[in-house]
């Protein structure tokens, strides 16, 4: 029976910072590795959280990248092997190159259970990885399992296997109820996630220790596990929970989130940065450019060095464009408004209201 490793990826936003928090507190009893796949083009804010978690965990958070011994940094080793193309959100290299790839070198091919901060009040999956020593666990959900997991065992196929299963946990009335919907198979009149959805809401606890029995046959990671801790896990959290867990632990909320007030033509408006990732991340909204060019100027200029020979961020506009006086006028006018139709949303954070999220850029569909 091999060891299992137990991973944590911190991308430097508030959700796996969090998840890092959680799992230190609840299940100590897991032996867990913190990486951080760092492109060298992060903002110092970032760094800081990292450091402030090490101190709270009492461990190292490993930092990975994707080139090692190199004399240059990660993102420009790969910029200039790509003939000077800039990564976007249809031609995504960074997050293969320096997130991807450096996180499964360091894994190997060891079985390991992959510990995601995707919260229960967000709708997708995030990076699964093709390799099937990697299993991917979301603790803050309702189902902690992966889509693989979950179309594995309520297949069509697998009805009698999970049934079996079934029969071991519970109460008699649930069972009998639970047994009714394994029993009923997935079709166009009755889709898989009702299936699920109806399997969880009849017990959480139940339907995760017959996943867990199904995959102690299979060639997942868990089938090499005597004993996993979070097949009891029930709670779901949102992002209240998330800020509240940073606040209560210390550690506290990325320094980018804070909102920063600004004013433009008598109007006053705020602005912060949304997700984690690279300061120059294409994923950002031009209120966000505005705030990187006002708030840390040295790093835009150095985001505007790259666009060239057509290439630009946001491909409708370059980076140059969109800081003329009147253009940054225009946009701070347009985030006010924004923030307007948006005010009945009473979160003391800024980016509930400005529809941000680190989920929508690279870290997450990743971690």
């Amino acid at each position: 029976m091999s060891k299992v490793r137990h991973v944590l990826g911190i991308s430097g936003g508030k959700d796996s910072a969090a998840l890092a928090i959680y799992l230190y507190n609840n299940y100590p009893e897991l032996d867990l590795e913190y990486y951080f796949c760092d492109t060298d083009k992060e903002l110092e804010e970032t760094y800081s959280l990292i450091s402030k978690l090490e101190s709270y965990l009492g461990k190292e958070v490993v930092k990975l990248r994707g080139v090692e011994n190199s004399h240059e940094d990660s993102f420009d080793h790969f910029y200039k092997l790509y003939g000077g193309f800039l990564p976007s959100t249809s031609a995504r290299w960074c997050t293969k190159k320096l997130k991807l790839e450096p996180f499964e070198r360091y894994v190997g091919d060891d079985p390991v259970v992959s510990y995601v901060g995707i919260r229960g009040d967000e709708n997708r999956e995030g990076y699964i990885s093709k390799k099937s020593n990697i299993q991917s666990i979301f603790p803050f959900r309702k189902n902690i399992w992966s889509k693989d997991v979950i179309n594995k065992v309520l297949n069509n196929n697998s009805i009698q296997q999970f049934e079996s299963c079934y029969r071991n946990f519970g109460e008699k009335e649930k069972m009998d109820r639970a047994i009714e919907i394994i029993r009923d198979p997935i079709n166009n009149l009755f889709s898989q996630q009702q299936k699920l959805t109806l399997l969880l809401d009849l017990g959480v606890k139940e339907f995760n220790m017959a996943v867990y029995e199904i995959l102690n046959g299979s060639e997942y990671p868990l089938a090499n596990s005597k004993y996993f801790p979070l097949i009891n896990n029930e709670e779901v959290l949102g992002r209240d929970d998330i800020f509240r867990i940073l606040e209560e632990s210390g550690v506290g909320v990325p320094e980018y989130y804070e909102k920063v007030e600004f004013e433009v033509n008598g109007k006053k408006g705020e602005y912060a940065r949304s997700r984690s990732g690279c300061f120059f991340c294409f994923f950002q909204q031009k209120i966000e450019w505005v705030w990187l060019y006002e708030k840390h100027p040295e790093k835009f200029k150095k985001a505007m060095e790259y666009e060239k020979d057509g290439y630009s961020w946001m491909g409708d506009e370059t980076l140059d464009e969109l800081i003329r006086p009147e253009r940054i006028e225009e946009i701070k006018e347009e985030a006010i408004l924004q923030l307007q139709k948006k005010s009945r949303n009473n979160s003391p954070y800024l980016l509930d209201k400005i529809g941000g999220a680190e989920g929508e850029g690279c870290n997450a569909c990743f971690i």
